[in-house]
């Protein structure tokens, strides 16, 4: 008996189902991810939190004494600043006036383009030449077009009889608008591919048996299009909502924020605070504003997304 128990002690036991074995962390994966994630604690999420904790002090530049905590009296000096408030109406003016009609355009060039047409490669590849051009050469540009004296625009309306012209990037009422048609024209082509893209993945099957079944062509496209690109046409409408809110560039080049602040978006007010006027500590306060209210409207977005059902 001795013997057959001391074999049963010594034969290695079966794992019990119940329990989880222990085993050694596998950091493998994490090798593999460090690549990428560097880059981005390093470019991203550093200066971010740099960027936070610089709000909270009087920073400024040329200074000799030390920077000082002075904790939230930048934000409270923020929420008594008309200018930026005014700039923030601005830029939420500038986001959807140039995320509206930039959608709606590119849905019609991309149904055009989703067509057998002649061409439709040719076609295709200019559609995307503005996306192709950096912000400051499509500044630069449309400041030749809107010249006041030589500009094409006013050339064209004073060959047909539409008057002596004007200039657009300096007037109070015309300067905002004309800085809109820039941005739908420069930031359309995205928008395009995404939507092409979209309709690409449409079962033809689909509108076949639509316009079988007698279904014109609007309602072909609110019964089987648009619920086919409509998980494309959310997330490029909200990646294009706060790329326009973010616009820098682009203005900058066109009216650098005038006239008499009429274009002044939200970044380029914090950029004259900081690098015209060295108020860093204040520039970053407004950084930090810009980002959370991004961050608000982001989550109620995708809020709306989840409890409508759409995780696509």
């Amino acid at each position: 008996m001795t013997s057959v128990t001391e074999a049963r002690r010594s034969a290695p036991r079966a794992p019990d189902p119940g329990r989880r074995p222990g085993r050694a962390v596998d950091h493998g994966p994490w090798f593999l991810v460090l690549p990428a994630l560097i880059p981005i604690l390093v470019l991203s999420v550093g200066p971010l939190l740099y960027g936070i904790l610089l709000a909270f002090t009087d920073a400024q530049s040329g200074r000799t004494e030390p920077t000082r905590w002075i904790g939230a009296l930048n934000f409270q000096d923020l929420l008594h600043d008309t200018l930026f408030w005014e700039s923030f109406r601005i830029g939420l003016v500038w986001a959807v006036g140039v995320t509206v009609p930039q959608f709606l355009l590119a849905l019609g060039l991309a149904l055009l383009l989703s067509q057998d047409l002649k061409l439709r490669r040719l076609a295709r590849a200019l559609a995307i030449v503005p996306w192709a051009m950096p912000e400051v050469v499509v500044g630069m540009m449309w400041r030749i077009v809107y010249n006041p004296d030589a500009g094409l625009l006013n050339e064209t309306l004073r060959d047909l009889g539409l008057g002596d012209g004007r200039d657009w990037l300096s007037g109070l009422a015309t300067a905002l608008p004309a800085v809109i048609v820039v941005g739908v024209w420069a930031g359309m082509p995205q928008t395009t591919v995404a939507l092409l893209a979209g309709l690409q993945n449409t079962p033809r099957e689909l509108h076949e048996a639509a316009a079988v079944d007698g279904a014109g062509a609007w309602r072909r496209f609110r019964t089987v299009t648009w619920p086919a690109i409509r998980p494309v046409a959310l997330a490029i409408t909200a990646l294009n909502l706060i790329w326009n809110f973010n616009s820098f560039a682009l203005v900058y080049v066109l009216t650098s924020g005038g006239p008499g602040g009429r274009t002044r978006l939200p970044m380029l007010f914090a950029y004259e605070e900081a690098f015209r006027y060295g108020q860093f500590g204040y520039a970053a306060a407004m950084g930090c504003v810009m980002v959370a209210a991004i961050s608000i409207a982001l989550a109620v977005f995708l809020a709306g997304r989840l409890r409508g059902g759409d995780t696509a």
